[in-house]
């Protein structure tokens, strides 16, 4: 089994100044994310300002929505009881999901201060979400956090700040996965140009059957448990309208594709 090595989940301390690992990757997924639609921004006729824009709303929407979907999502009798704690962000807790919607949000208002598709839009940020996704996984690592279910496999990894059971280190399998393959699997496609809202639907697909099958080796919300059938957990039930939009998304592009040729 491995040991996990107990990183220091604040890189740099200040007197009471704090500067997270998790927040670092942020940072690095945003400035990513900027300097590829910048390379990519001529296809679109944008500006430099463009690009920043659209990073601008796109994080907007990650941290509004990230944040409004854990409270709501994970843990909606707190805020039933607390509503304040919805604002006490210092405290974390962060959802993919709920980042989802919000960026989708975020595009739509984007899209239409550019006069542009949505569809041209999401299209567009789809192959850079990837890079704050892995850089995301990697900051869970680093703060011990979203751990895996117990395993007897030869990399398993203790987290002493759990339990001493071997652990599958599931923030790595997510960072293999919804990091490197899904960079790798989006910009593969988006180099064959593909029809309109194609990308967005791989995306969406992609993310959540890779989501929904991690959540298998992935250790359950401890005040949520299993959600239905002592197996289906938040994160899967919330990863099924993903794919199935996905798929619905990708075949009406193809089928809009077919139908604009013979126009």
């Amino acid at each position: 089994m491995l040991q996990y090595p107990q990183i220091d989940p604040v890189l740099v301390a200040l007197g009471p100044l704090k500067i997270h690992w998790y927040g670092l990757m942020y940072l690095i997924g945003f400035a990513g994310a900027w300097w590829l639609a910048k390379q990519r921004a001529h296809r679109l006729g944008w500006s430099r300002d463009d690009v920043s824009d659209l990073i601008f709303y796109g994080a907007v929407g990650v941290v509004l929505g990230g944040r409004f979907g854990y409270v709501f999502f994970y843990n909606f009798d707190r805020f039933m009881a607390e509503p304040l704690w919805l604002f006490r962000v210092w405290e974390g807790g962060m959802s993919f999901h709920g980042g989802l919607l919000g960026v989708i949000v975020a595009m739509i208002i984007f899209a239409r201060r550019m006069n542009a598709n949505m569809l041209t839009v999401t299209d567009f940020i789809a192959p850079l979400v990837p890079i704050g996704l892995g850089a995301g996984r990697v900051g869970n690592f680093i703060g011990g956090e979203l751990w895996g279910r117990p395993t007897d496999l030869p990399w398993g990894m203790v987290f002493p700040h759990v339990d001493n059971l071997a652990r599958h280190p599931s923030q790595l399998y997510q960072f293999a996965l919804e990091g490197v393959a899904l960079f790798v699997i989006l910009n593969l496609l988006d180099r064959t140009r593909p029809a309109r809202g194609v990308i967005s639907g791989a995306f969406l697909t992609c993310y959540g059957i890779f989501r929904f099958v991690m959540e298998f080796v992935r250790q359950p919300d401890a005040h949520l448990g299993f959600i239905a059938f002592d197996w289906l957990t938040m994160g899967q039930l919330l990863s099924l309208p993903m794919i199935l939009g996905g798929l619905a998304l990708i075949a009406w592009g193809r089928k809009q594709a077919i139908v604009d040729q013979k126009g």
